[in-house]
């Protein structure tokens, strides 16, 4: 049963003619993070202007290759075995997304792993925007423990019978969602939308990146997205991170490539955990976070020359909750 936190929604009059007129709430389970991993399950919540629930789909799909992490989302060959290829479900699912905002947690992920199911069938997803709900709790200035989906969804009473289930992580954002946004129509807060570029080709090169932001330029090797104006970090610079030991406040930390996470959201949680955030990599550099170290960005590159540590995005989750300190009197 959901409980409602949020204000009165607005009246037919009142509410903002700017907001989207439909919403797909998507969840997808996957073999992994990677660029050449696959979409095994899928569930859509198509969902009206005000985020009254319309219809649900969900599906499974042969990923033909290993499951992956089969201890998390419960899907083995075994179970996967006779499930429809993408290119078979491919239809029915662009249907549920056509003329509609992908709504998903952590947005950028689910729609990277949709673009390129559609570029291996040859096809075109039929997103132009999409809607990350950690964004919009953080523009909501929700008072979340962390950016975890139970935690959204204890914020509003909404119950999860199934974590990691495609069907039920969608149904579970879907019922958080339509509160978020009752909110943000009555507070007038703008939605925090991003431009969706589908990918055209598919090839096992590396591939360009795909959440490209409107208005950026073609895509670069690196350096398409803008810079974001910081506050200077207060800390100083306590040199390079150590495997096994701890991260410290201080810390110069890059990032490369594409992250599960919005990025932005990536450099607003280590900024708060006391981290400087670096655009450029250097010798003073502590830490590159990539989730592809073998590729050909200028960042990875120099990280090899300077023998910069590198880590990947889920090792650097675990470092941001416990980072040290600085120095006392530093």
């Amino acid at each position: 049963m959901l409980e409602d936190r949020t204000t009165a929604a607005p009246s037919a009059t009142a509410w903002p003619t700017a907001y989207p007129q439909g919403y797909a709430v998507v969840d997808v389970e996957t073999t992994g993070l990677a660029r050449d991993d696959r979409i095994i399950s899928a569930a859509v919540y198509r969902l009206d202007a005000r985020g009254e629930v319309e219809d649900h789909w969900y599906t499974l799909v042969n990923p033909e290759r290993d499951p992956g992490p089969v201890w998390i989302h419960g899907l083995t060959n075994d179970v996967l075995r006779d499930a429809p290829l993408f290119p078979d479900v491919a239809e029915e699912f662009a249907a549920r997304l056509d003329g509609r905002v992908l709504v998903a947690h952590n947005a950028v992920f689910d729609w990277q792993m949709i673009a390129r199911e559609y570029a291996r069938a040859r096809r075109e997803a039929p997103v132009r925007q999409r809607l990350c709900t950690i964004a919009l709790s953080k523009a909501l200035d929700l008072p979340l423990p962390n950016h975890k989906l139970e935690s959204l969804a204890a914020h509003f009473g909404v119950v999860q019978q199934r974590a990691h289930h495609a069907l039920d992580d969608a149904r579970v954002l879907a019922e958080a969602f339509r509160p978020s946004l009752l909110a943000a129509a009555a507070g007038d807060v703008r939605l925090p939308l991003h431009e969706c570029r589908p990918l055209t080709e598919w090839s096992d090169r590396p591939a360009p990146r795909i959440g490209q932001q409107a208005g950026y330029g073609n895509y670069r090797a690196a350096g398409w997205r803008p810079s974001r104006k910081r506050p200077a970090c207060p800390h100083p610079n306590p040199g390079r991170y150590e495997e096994g030991k701890r991260l410290k406040q201080g810390m110069r930390v890059a990032f490369s490539g594409d992250t599960s996470v919005e990025r932005d959201l990536l450099e607003d949680r280590a900024v708060e955990a006391g981290l400087h955030v670096a655009t450029s990599l250097s010798r003073l550099t502590s830490l590159l976070v990539t989730n592809d170290p073998d590729s050909g960005t200028s960042k990875v590159v120099k990280a090899r020359q300077f023998g910069t540590p590198v880590v990947d995005e889920a090792a650097f989750g675990q470092l941001l909750a416990d980072v040290e300190p600085a120095d006392a009197g530093s």
